[in-house]
């Protein structure tokens, strides 16, 4: 391997909104020197916040890609959202990410957002960091939120720093490695510091710090296990590489401290990125299917592989169009040449290959494994498309986009900009696969989808603005989804003439409720193939079953949770049994088998934290009652109370506004998505009635 792919890191920064990712990437990139003056959420003019929503609002919408290099190490950063409506971002980040950094408030601790990150970073077995950020504020409590990263998280977390003075009077950090205080000079923005004796009031709590960081690393690792057993520690030279195994390995992670705002932390947090954070070699290699047998086969992360790249993310910039973003896990990527997908089985041509940062290209002649960067010019690529090698084919696997949960009427000002809505609600369904549109059969409306109040609010901004092309817009609904609770098998027999031509065939249909969460699955039984044969006729059959259940039996809300299968087809003749006969008879056959399979409703329920003063939870309390909330439990935390409770999104609309008035403006509240669940009667008969 490349010396080059060992001094490399590929990082996210991850975390619930407001614990500061977006402030300590500025400080990563002010103390790299790739910036010479660092900007500040609140003045809206930070490096990875762009956007003009973004610093109107001061928060992450679109995840931002930047790089930098601290002691010979090259670092990609990707700055992602914290806020649930664009939690897609965070997720195809960390796809192709080797490592993270996990931001905590040391005053909120643990965060439902904090939960889903982890979870994804779990998902895609991502190696990382935790810095517990905010430690100048009032409240601020470092050894609770390790307790929680063990208790909520159930993560190996382990201090390799404990801080020095708390709130206000945090001054710097003891640092369990080399067992010497850093103490920080706020007027030089932290530039300076002083590296001394650890303070004699916390000599004793690093000395049982630093002793239970050497047990758990030596517990973990054998090869160090025989220098723990007899000497009681470890050297630097012994700690310092089993702990990177660890780290790498996911058995261990590492937290740190420090403010951000405040300029206290950030280096110590660099060191410890290049230190214990995988490079590309460090990670095993990735695994993808081979287009022509179906085997997996597998990609070392080396620039003598064949290229294999995934297209994880597609932007519009203003001036050279389309930004398709890739991580190239195997090979080169070349400008000029030509690189193949798998998915159309078409070659695209690389015309042109920029390295990022936030918002501006430096334009380069290749990328090589383990590089992050994009490629302008590709014709049909989407997200989650491979680009390989022609020579041996294969594809990785695709991202997985959230089901949208709320949606809008959207028209545009006049008849004559429909063409550009279209074409403007396509580039942006392009760029983020939790945008959806589509047309009303019945109405003619157009109907545009997302996650929630504030990702419509923002992407009817960016039709306006960036698109120059302004709309009426209906309220907000909930997206409900359709499923069935019981199985069901219909034969259906399709005849009718179109076009002058008759068209008929028989198809018997099976369909079968999956559990919560499952998803849709699609499939021909073995006997029907093989009466069949006709590959285009199969296809045809895949694709009435998908837009049946696209449309729903009830309200025309996308079925979710169901296996659908053909399992028989009586062929009429040849000349009638054609593939328009079987995609309609299969669309219908569909349809009757889903109304004898007890369809109904389902919807979204969201979990929710609400963080209250302790005389206002009756009023809290009486309130999610009344919007047909659960709840989970309660705890204390520091002078507030915080309650955990499961409401259904269409319960929530206007809930700032409410929770504002019912504690006088002191609670502060965050959801996430939990599952879909099946509605009450009298919810079916409101959604039936509409």
């Amino acid at each position: 391997m490349s010396s080059g792919l060992s001094n490399l890191r590929n990082i996210g920064i991850v975390a619930h909104i407001d614990a500061g990712k977006t402030t300590t990437t500025e400080r990563i990139l002010f103390y790299t020197q790739k910036i010479h003056r660092h900007g500040d959420v609140h003045d809206g003019n930070t490096t990875t916040d762009f956007m003009i929503q973004e610093r109107e609002r001061g928060i992450t919408i679109q995840s931002a890609a930047v790089s930098c290099e601290w002691n010979g190490t090259s670092i990609n950063i990707i700055d992602t959202p914290g806020h649930v409506d664009f939690t897609m971002e965070v997720e195809r980040s960390l796809r192709v990410l080797d490592g993270a950094v996990c931001v905590f408030c040391a005053v909120g601790g643990v965060q439902p957002q904090s939960e889903t990150v982890w979870r994804q970073a779990d998902r895609y077995n991502v190696p990382r960091l935790a810095f517990i950020n905010k430690m100048d504020r009032m409240g601020a409590d470092f050894s609770r939120v390790v307790g929680e990263l063990r208790g909520k998280l159930k993560a190996n977390a382990v201090p390799l720093e404990l801080p020095i003075g708390k709130e206000e009077g945090f001054a710097g950090v003891v640092d369990l490695l080399s067992m010497k205080s850093i103490v920080y000079d706020e007027a030089s923005d932290g530039k300076k510091f002083t590296v001394g004796e650890i303070p004699a009031a916390l000599k004793e709590d690093a000395e049982l710090a630093r002793a239970e960081l050497v047990e758990k690393v030596a517990d973990l690792d054998e090869g160090v296990m025989e220098a723990f057993l007899e000497n009681g520690d470890l050297t630097d030279a012994e700690l310092v590489p089993a702990l990177r195994r660890q780290v790498v390995a996911g058995r261990i992670v590492p937290v740190l401290c420090g403010s951000s705002l405040r300029d206290k932390g950030v280096q110590p947090l660099l060191d410890a990125i290049v230190a214990f954070l995988p490079s590309p070699e460090d990670r095993p290699p990735v695994e993808a299917t081979d287009l022509k047998s179906g085997g997996k086969v597998e990609r070392r992360q080396s620039e003598d592989e064949l290229l294999t790249a995934l297209v994880f993310k597609i932007a519009t910039d203003p001036y050279v169009g389309k930004l398709f973003f890739v991580r190239i896990y195997g090979g080169v990527l070349k400008k000029g040449a030509n690189a193949y997908n798998p998915r159309t089985k078409k070659r695209e041509r690389i015309m042109k290959i920029v390295r990022l940062f936030a918002d501006s290209q430096q334009e380069v002649d290749e990328l090589r494994a383990g590089d992050i960067g994009a490629v302008v010019g590709l014709k049909e690529c989407t997200t989650g498309d491979t680009l390989c090698s022609e020579m041996k084919p294969c594809y990785l696997e695709r991202i997985t986009a959230p089901q949208p949960v709320m949606f809008m009427a959207i028209e545009p000002k006049s008849s004559a900009d429909k063409d550009k809505l279209v074409a403007s609600m396509q580039a942006l369904a392009a760029e983020d696969p939790t945008c959806q549109f589509r047309e009303d059969e019945e109405t003619g409306q157009t109907i545009l989808s997302g996650m929630g109040e504030l990702h419509l609010e923002i992407l009817v901004d960016r039709l306006k603005r960036e698109f120059k092309c302004a709309a009426n817009t209906g309220k907000p609904m909930v997206s409900y989804a359709e499923t069935i609770t019981k199985s069901a098998t219909t034969a259906f027999m399709f005849d009718r003439e179109l076009g002058g031509k008759r068209h008929a065939v028989g198809l018997t249909i099976a369909l079968k409720p999956l559990g919560r969460g499952e998803g849709v699955k699609i499939g021909l039984s073995r006997e029907f193939r093989n009466a069949v044969g006709d590959k285009h006729i199969l296809e045809c059959v895949e694709q009435g079953l998908a837009d049946g259940i696209a449309t729903g039996v009830l309200a025309r809300f996308q079925m979710v949770d169901i296996a659908a299968e053909a399992v028989a087809a009586e062929i009429i003749d040849p000349e009638v049994s054609d593939e328009v006969a079987f995609r309609s008879a299969a669309m219908m056959g569909f349809r009757e088998a889903a109304e004898k399979a007890a369809p109904d409703f389902l919807e979204p329920i969201m979990k929710l934290e609400i963080t209250t003063p302790p005389e206002s939870v009756g009023e809290v309390l009486g309130d999610l009652n009344s919007r047909r909330g659960t709840v989970l439990d309660m705890e204390q935390r520091g002078d507030m109370q915080v309650v955990h409770a499961r409401v259904p999104l269409a319960k929530l609309f206007g809930y700032s506004t409410s929770i504002r008035s019912l504690t006088k403006g002191r609670a502060s509240y965050s959801m996430e998505p939990d599952m879909f669940e099946l509605v009450p009667k009298a919810v079916r008969d409101e959604i039936l009635s509409r």
